[in-house]
């Protein structure tokens, strides 16, 4: 039997409540949702690093940033490493790689050298997309690294390029990424530039609790950022209507994810590299053979286990090195939490269980200098069954030092288990219960 195609629909900087499947009211993606329904949707996806490089690093090898090397944005993923493009390629799959890559050294923004792409075989990609393109104006560089401008919304610019792809490999198995930029602010102008006409269906309209509670640039930004949403759901209609027409629909696999949320400067001074849910969760699903009528996902998955599901799907083996699970094997035992490393902003690390949140920093410690610490202190702890939006942090209280303390044995081991060595913790100072600790942007402060 015909190995089965892969496809991964990489967005980048995408909620999860920006899915319909997760109550979001406004029908922004439409086809995700019905894909999810039909195959198998992820409910409960993190991202195992709210930074764009090291998550990518991350979904390209199986590893913690930590372990691969490439804890923030700016360092090469080392040549060493073993990638998905590796994997699929020594099965006899042809490899392309469609869009934003971020895995080349600091300084590289537009064409990537042949060693720092990851083994891929076609390449179309810019290392820093938002730097080298616009909303209209797309500019990607080939396998000689010259330039290739392609016309129309960029969402479409891709997603073309991307149906090209297919089309051309269309006789052979073939691993495919499209990594687009969207739903990520275009940063010289602070802008979330949606296609024309867009921002104007959802200017004023619904809000995420979060972001109604602790306003940060969500009136300036949101109606954008949901406009691209639309776009991209659009793309992935676009792309399953070109598999149906060239006969490759029920061969093929199909992951949808992304590499981190946005909180829109509610947490810190800019739109991710925190440890809530608005940083950390994000919409993902599978369809394909092997998927179809999965139904939902309930368990904790994290980014980590994507690659070893994606191997473990197509029926190649999965590297002892891979740090995460594969989830067609989710029966045999799953974590009952996913750990998650903060860089750039911080050097933090947390956990997140069903109901609770746990979060260390290390507050002697320069996240873009240092990928660890041998000491951190308490930072936050949330009761997601009681307070889902992360509003009211209950660190230090008196009356949950208990449910603390096993989380910071969880944490312990979880870090170690990432291939880092065992730090000091230092407790939260206790604090009565009365003394409720709520969220500095939510006091209005």
């Amino acid at each position: 039997m015909k190995r089965p195609n892969i496809i991964v629909f990489f967005t980048d900087q995408q909620r999860w409540d920006t899915s319909g499947l997760h109550g979001n009211p406004l029908d922004l993606t439409p086809n995700f949702d019905r894909l999810a329904r039909q195959g198998t949707h992820v409910a409960h996806s993190f991202t195992c690093q709210p930074v764009c490089g090291p998550a990518r690093a991350c979904l390209q090898t199986g590893l913690y940033p930590t372990m691969v090397g490439c804890y923030r944005n700016g360092i090469a993923l080392p040549p060493t490493a073993r990638t998905l493009a590796h994997h699929f390629r020594a099965a006899g799959y042809t490899t392309g790689y469609i869009g934003k890559w971020h895995l080349a050294q600091h300084g590289v923004s537009g064409p990537v050298p042949v060693a720092q792409r990851g083994g891929y075989q076609y390449w179309l990609a810019s290392n820093l997309l938002e730097f080298t393109s616009d909303a209209y104006h797309t500019t990607l560089y080939d396998n000689r690294n010259q330039p290739v401008e392609l016309p129309g919304y960029r969402v479409d610019a891709l997603t073309d390029a991307a149906i090209r792809y297919i089309d051309a490999h269309r006789r052979e198995p073939f691993y495919l990424f499209i990594s687009y930029i969207e739903p990520h602010h275009q940063n010289f102008v602070d802008d979330y530039p949606p296609p024309e006409g867009y921002r104007e269906r959802y200017a004023g309209r619904w809000v995420p609790p979060d972001l109604a509670a602790l306003g940060g640039t969500t009136h300036q930004h949101l109606a954008g950022y949901f406009g691209q949403v639309k776009r991209l759901d659009e793309g992935l209609g676009r792309l399953m209507d070109a598999l149906t027409s060239l006969g490759l629909r029920d061969n093929t696999i199909v992951l949808f994810t992304s590499d981190h949320g946005s909180h829109f400067k509610t947490r810190n001074a800019e739109y991710k590299r925190s440890c809530h849910d608005s940083s950390i969760r994000v919409p993902t699903m599978l369809c394909g053979p092997g998927f179809d009528g999965g139904g939902q996902v309930r368990e904790l998955v994290s980014l980590v286990d994507l690659p070893p599901t994606l191997l473990d799907a197509a029926g190649l083996p999965v590297p002892k090195a891979m740090q995460g699970r594969s989830l067609l094997r989710r029966r045999q035992g799953w974590p009952q939490e996913v750990f998650v490393q903060i860089s750039e902003s911080q050097v933090g690390r947390a956990i997140r269980t069903q109901r609770w949140k746990y979060s260390v920093v290390a507050p002697d410690k320069n996240g873009w200098h240092e990928a660890a610490s041998d000491r951190y202190v308490e930072e936050y702890l949330y009761d997601l069954w009681h307070d889902p939006y992360e509003l009211e942090n209950l660190i230090g209280l008196e009356s949950h030092r208990e449910v603390t303390a096993v989380l910071r044995r969880r944490l312990l081991r979880r870090m170690v288990a990432a291939g880092e060595k065992k730090p000091i913790v230092e407790p939260a100072p206790v604090r009565p219960s009365g003394q409720r600790r709520i969220s500095p942007a939510a006091a209005g402060q």
